[in-house]
């Protein structure tokens, strides 16, 4: 049965995605497309937030609006710690990092396209 989630495109996913960690002020948003280099997901979105609160806050209120606003359910892994925060939309996977985590995981260097991150 298809439901209304289930027509989302995962382009128009990845917009409300997008929309939702500029309103609650995520820094340093980076989207890298997956298509064509992995079977788990269409797109990539790496974030950062200043605070382990605001890291969870920032998770946990996307995972409300893809719930609330599309119906779409969202896995999450990580909001306990606040350090790094994975969610999982399904065609979209979300990480969102304390600036001192990301910096120490580098996931823009192992999943951004060569010449990308070479600029």
């Amino acid at each position: 049965m298809n439901t209304p989630s289930d027509m989302m495109s995962s382009d128009e996913l990845l917009k409300h995605v997008l929309a939702s960690l500029e309103d609650d002020k995520a820094e340093d948003i980076v989207s890298i497309s997956l298509r064509g280099r992995s079977e788990m997901a269409d797109h990539m979105v790496i974030c950062s937030g200043r605070s382990s609160r605001q890291v969870g806050a920032i998770a946990e209120k996307l995972v409300d609006r893809l719930k609330q606003d599309h119906g779409r359910a969202s896995r999450i892994e990580g909001k306990e710690t606040g350090d790094w925060v994975l969610i999982d939309t399904g065609d979209v996977i979300v990480h969102v990092f304390r600036p001192e985590v990301r910096e120490f995981y580098q996931l823009e260097k192992m999943w951004m396209p060569a010449q990308a991150a070479r600029s």
